[in-house]
């Protein structure tokens, strides 16, 4: 009998601890646990970070790493378009002009979308992407909607699809080369809304509707025309779909109802995977130019409209998605409060109660339990509002009353030594609702209000004794939140122009002077930042100042742009956080949120970022 090193080459290592690190189908033996391991592939759907703007009817183009959303449907046809870059989405140019339904097919900076709404007949007009800007691209030879494209911007398909009237589903190919479309074989089967992949001369088209029902036909494409493949297990339209012609991936869609099955293609077989969608959704969009073992889904109707974001992996890594989980609960249901430290070592300062005075009081987290109560510093009185900056155990609080007193106090300072607080040197001037990073001893505040109707655009900074005039920012503001240093300084959205008009403007400070930044998605005001000038995330807020709508939507910046990032279980604004927690360290305690009156939370989230680790396997016997 043949023994494993013959086989594969390699000894059974004997191990105490499993390697970081190991190839598939190693073995080795774990003398700890006394058992035989291996590395082994699994299939699995993790969520991403959802889309800016939920939508259906939209197309994809791109792989997992580097995908465009374009156009869709949300209570209208738009032109949006959207880039993911593996950890979020952030917002890219719009199309000259709306379309949904449309095909499209190529990469992130080289990308087709051609044809579909508005008109009922669907149109033949080309736009073409070059990873920055939109152009008008050539004229599809038959006007239609409702069909999907393969293949890259110069070597491009576009498969099916059907136009009013008699709303028929159709077996026209078209060959995209040179900005310009030229008839291509015909299908076999009339198809609207099927699974798409693959190349000009290896392209797949799978599944969808053969009026007046679903067709589970697969067909192949040389180049020059269709050939039967083999039949899909669930027969449905409007899916998503990507990769090879012999490595292809298919999800879910509409039998019906939302669907939410994935099945994998060889060049021959359909297996239904025991990978699932999330979410159920038909009409999505997918990065279809991603390989067969990986895969994107984004959008679609499930219904409602959605904007989640789901990765597809077929790995020898477990990859496990950044997420927000509960934490333990604040001990009041407090708003308007401030907040130093990490998830493990957090600082929770202030905050009104519903119908109550100001607590004037601190709480700590260990990251299980909360606990230390300290009463903040006399000269702050009855203070219930807080911005802060620092540490669990150095933070500076810059305390404030509600405006209209009494008392009507802006620029008190007081410092937090992990065991009680102490008056400090009050700021230079009134001022509120602003902007804070850094550290007890290197401190920074920008922005804020001095009244309802003034808002300012000053610096200062504390060096852990007294206050310093520091740059002017571009945009005065109020209830816009820092991240960063007091020498690499980072803000963005809250109330600009009185009377509050919430902005996306974000800049960036250098302890000299600011400069603009990427702009946020939209405006957003009361939310929170953590992290670094360029490893930031914002967190919850407003994102109109009347009506008033909280937000559960979260942001990265990486120093250039901002993306999406998981989103809050609870939607919340004016709450507490630790403004240079790193991002991975992030937290959000109580604030308000959109409940009944009287609409505080006691609730606690804390962050994790996407984390991988090998598939590892124990071997068993039977």
């Amino acid at each position: 009998m043949a023994t494993y090193k013959e086989i594969f080459g390699k000894h059974i290592k004997f191990l105490s601890t499993d390697p970081t690190t190991e190839e598939e189908g190693q073995i080795w033996y774990n003398s700890t646990s006394e058992t035989f391991k291996t590395v082994g592939v699994s299939a699995a759907w993790s969520s991403g970070s959802p889309m800016i703007t939920a939508r259906a009817e939209l197309g994809g183009a791109g792989t997992q790493d580097a995908a465009l959303a374009i156009g869709g449907y949300t209570t209208t046809t738009v032109a949006t378009t959207e880039e993911y870059n593996g950890s979020g989405w952030a917002s890219a140019e719009d199309m000259p002009a709306v379309k949904h339904t449309p095909a499209t097919g190529g990469t992130q900076t080289a990308a087709f979308a051609t044809g579909g709404y508005p008109s009922g007949a669907g149109n033949t007009i080309t736009y073409e992407y070059d990873g920055t800007n939109w152009t008008t691209g050539g004229a599809l030879g038959t006007a239609r909607r409702n069909f999907r494209g393969a293949g890259t911007l110069t070597a491009g398909l576009a498969i099916g699809g059907m136009y009013d009237p008699p709303d028929t589903p159709l077996t026209t190919t078209e060959e995209y080369a040179s900005s310009t479309w030229t008839a291509g074989g015909a299908l076999g089967t009339a198809v609207s809304n099927s699974g798409t992949a693959g190349t000009l001369t290896a392209g797949l088209n799978a599944t969808g509707y053969n009026k007046p029902t679903n067709t589970p036909v697969t067909e192949e494409y040389d180049g020059s025309s269709w050939a039967t493949g083999g039949s899909v297990n669930t027969a449905r339209s409007s899916v998503g779909s990507s990769g090879l012609q012999t490595a292809a991936l298919l999800f879910g869609g509409s039998t019906g109802s939302a669907n939410s099955a994935t099945e994998t293609y060889d060049g021959a077989t359909w297996t239904t995977s025991a990978a699932t969608l999330a979410t159920a959704r038909w009409s999505l969009g997918s990065a279809q130019t991603a390989p067969g073992s990986t895969g994107l889904a984004f959008g679609g109707d499930t219904p409602p409209y959605t904007g989640a974001t789901e990765e597809f992996n077929q790995s020898a890594t477990v990859i496990t998605a950044g997420t927000w989980a509960a934490g333990t609960v604040y001990p009041t249901n407090s708003s308007s409060l401030a907040g130093a430290g990490t998830k493990t070592a957090g600082l929770g300062i202030g905050g009104y109660p519903p119908g109550s005075p100001p607590t004037g009081k601190s709480y700590e987290y260990d990251g299980t339990t909360w606990s230390g109560e300290a009463t903040l510093s006399p000269n702050t009185g009855t203070s219930g509002g807080a911005d802060a900056f620092g540490t669990q155990t150095a933070a500076v609080a810059l305390m404030y009353g509600p405006p209209g007193g009494p008392p009507y106090e802006y620029k008190a300072t007081c410092e937090y030594d992990g065991l009680s607080w102490a008056n400090a040197t009050d700021m230079p001037s009134d001022r509120y609702a602003m902007g804070a990073c850094g550290i007890l001893t290197a401190g920074a505040v920008f922005g804020g209000a001095d009244s309802p109707s003034s808002y300012t655009d000053t610096t200062i900074e504390y060096d852990g004794t007294n206050w310093t005039a520091g740059g002017t920012m571009g945009t005065a503001r109020t209830s816009n939140a820092g991240s960063g240093t007091q020498t690499a300084a980072l803000t963005g959205g809250g109330l600009s122009t009185p009377p509050a008009t919430t902005t996306g403007d974000t800049e960036e400070y250098d302890g000299t002077s600011w400069a603009g930044g990427g702009a946020m998605p939209a405006g957003r005001r009361g939310y929170k930042q953590s992290g670094t000038q360029t490893a930031s995330l914002s967190i919850g807020g407003r994102t109109s100042p009347s009506p008033t709508v909280y937000s559960d939507v979260c942001l990265t910046y990486n120093g250039t742009a901002w993306a999406t990032s998981p989103s809050l279980a609870t939607a919340r604004s004016l709450f507490a956080a630790g403004s240079q927690a790193a991002v991975g360290d992030a937290w959000g305690a109580a604030g308000y949120y959109p409940g009944s009156a009287p609409n505080r939370t006691t609730t606690m989230e804390v962050f994790s970022e996407e984390t991988s680790a090998a598939n590892y396997k124990t071997i068993t016997t039977s």
